[in-house]
């Protein structure tokens, strides 16, 4: 099988823990615990970075945030940007993308850093100038943005657009999804936007902020529509398509807050069944730094419990998120079980490998927090990644320590691609191949640049996180503070060592490992065209 096609599921803040086959203690995917059954599931996969738009464009591109420079959320990947799917797309494959691909900004609210204003007796020059690249953002970056979809009328994109030649685009999150979405349902559903009214949602008597009871039926909630649409395209590419390989993006805005399950999915798990994590209550243990800001934050009053960024939870919160989380995931897992159905109907499952993953985690009740921010804990870097070929069975697992940084490279090294200069992925085609040799490498390396205040940090802080096989150190710029735990005593990273005496020498080899990996990280791209 040496031209196979690719059908990549996504999800969207999404723990690595929820997931049937990862061992949750009542959340049931019987449909992504198939993939895992006769593939490989990685135990060890982090992020790049734990916020959307960075990560998305770190799986795209095979570059750390740092180098493909869509650093935090609000900073859109580059239109001059190779992707892999661009490479596959050079190489013959047919490509499509379903669903969220926020590698644009899809809101319209202002960025928070900005240039400082020029002095009074400065001559201000023309735009070219106020960026240290000329005309960085030239071009089409407003294709995801809201103005182009809130008339509920159809867009046309520019294709191909970040490699994908088909694209059925969703954005935002829960029953808010924009895009050909809206489009689609406001065909549906003339009363679409009354549907999507939180104002107007079904009575329920959950107090978790977030939390809204959709009208929106099941058959008509986004998950649904990328379902519809991903067996629409399959049916379409076997119809008439199979004489070239194909790479289908299937990408799910869910489970990202708003908490808006529709239908039975709204109360398919009960919050009373949820097990809090051990690392909810402190015990005797002094809260790490931003735990006891974010806490300190929702006691005064003064927590932003309504917008994107982390803050803390009360017990019955935590088990209300947990809950209709599971139910969204649960929809999504149903979903997939769709489209791998349609996969098999079609007669393509003999030649596709499945590939299933997501962009970051949610503290979902750890350390009594809720969404994410700049506070590096597992539940946020650590997310599921399994690979299906279709020619194996039997589920097997490693513990190699890889990241999104690595899918990009894994794949065009499966596709036997030539994959371009600058990739600062590895290929972990030796390992889905059974190899026992060891990666070239023995830590990840995870940036966070934030625009938001955050956790007491200012805006525009920078985090810098190594993880080891044993051992999690984060550090952040111009500040003496930082994190250090021992993953294999102190898994739920409940106790920071990073001030412990006994520990400094541990402190300084990870502090020369983080340095070495940042320089390992450093651009080479372009390669020299010379010696001069």
């Amino acid at each position: 099988m040496s031209r196979p096609n690719f059908l990549f599921f996504i999800t969207d803040q999404h723990r690595a823990d929820y997931l049937g086959c990862s061992g949750h203690p009542v959340l049931k995917t019987p449909h992504i615990d198939s993939i895992a059954a006769r593939g490989i599931r990685f135990e060890r996969f982090y992020v790049a970075t734990p916020v959307c738009m960075p990560n998305r464009a770190t799986l795209m591109t095979g570059r750390m945030p740092s180098v493909h420079r869509a650093r935090s959320n609000g900073l859109p990947l580059s239109l001059r940007a190779n992707t892999f799917v661009d490479a596959l797309r050079a190489s013959g494959y047919t490509t499509a993308l379903v669903g969220k691909s926020h590698l644009q900004n899809f809101t319209g609210h202002p960025a928070i850093l900005k240039r400082p204003p020029a002095r009074p007796d400065d001559q201000v020059l023309e735009a070219d100038f106020a960026e240290a690249e000329k005309s960085f953002f030239a071009g089409a970056y407003d294709q995801e943005h809201p103005k182009r979809w809130q008339a509920g009328h159809d867009f046309s994109m520019q294709l191909p657009f970040y490699g994908f030649e088909h694209v059925d685009l969703c954005t935002d999150h829960g029953d808010q999804v924009g895009g050909h979405y809206y489009v689609w349902l406001k065909s549906k559903r003339p009363d679409a936007d009354e549907l999507r009214d939180h104002h107007k949602q079904l009575p329920h008597d959950y107090i978790l902020p977030q939390a809204f009871r959709t009208p929106i039926p099941e058959e008509l909630y986004p998950t649904a529509y990328i379902a519809d649409r991903s067996c629409a395209w399959l049916d379409r590419y076997a119809a008439g398509r199979r004489d070239k390989p194909f790479f289908l993006m299937a990408s799910f805005p869910d489970p990202h807050h708003p908490f808006t399950p529709p239908g039975r999915y709204w109360s398919m798990y009960n919050p009373q069944d949820m097990v809090l994590p051990a690392n909810f209550w402190p015990g005797n243990r002094i809260p790490a730094r931003p735990v006891s800001w974010a806490k300190k934050q929702r006691e005064s009053g003064n927590a932003d419990i309504a917008g994107q960024a982390a803050f803390a939870v009360n017990e019955r919160e935590a088990r209300e998120a947990m809950a209709l989380s599971c139910g969204m995931i649960a929809m999504i897992d149903d979903a997939i079980g769709r489209v791998l159905a349609r996969l098999t109907a079609c007669g393509l499952a003999d030649n596709t490998i499945v590939i299933f993953t997501t962009d970051h985690g949610d503290f979902l009740g750890d350390h009594g927090l809720l969404l994410k921010g700049p506070a590096h804990y597992e539940s946020i870097t650590h997310v599921p990644f399994i690979w299906a070929e279709p020619a194996r069975d039997g589920a097997r697992r490693t513990e190699t320590l890889a990241g999104t940084v690595d899918i990009a490279p894994t794949i065009l090294d499966r596709a036997n691609v030539q994959a371009y200069n600058g990739m600062q992925g590895l290929s972990l085609v030796p390992i889905l191949n059974g190899s026992k040799i060891t990666m070239a490498r023995d830590s990840m390396v995870i940036e966070d640049d934030q625009q938001r205040a955050i956790f007491g940090l200012p805006p525009g802080s920078r985090l810098r996180t190594l993880v080891t096989r044993r051992w999690r150190m984060t550090i952040t710029q111009d500040d003496t503070y930082g994190e250090l735990y021992d993953l294999k005593s102190d898994p739920g990273e409940m106790e920071n060592l990073f001030e412990d005496l006994p520990r400094q020498s541990e402190r300084a080899e990870l502090m020369e490992k983080l340095a070495y990996r940042l320089m390992e990280l450093s651009d080479r791209s372009p390669l020299p065209i010379g010696r001069a």
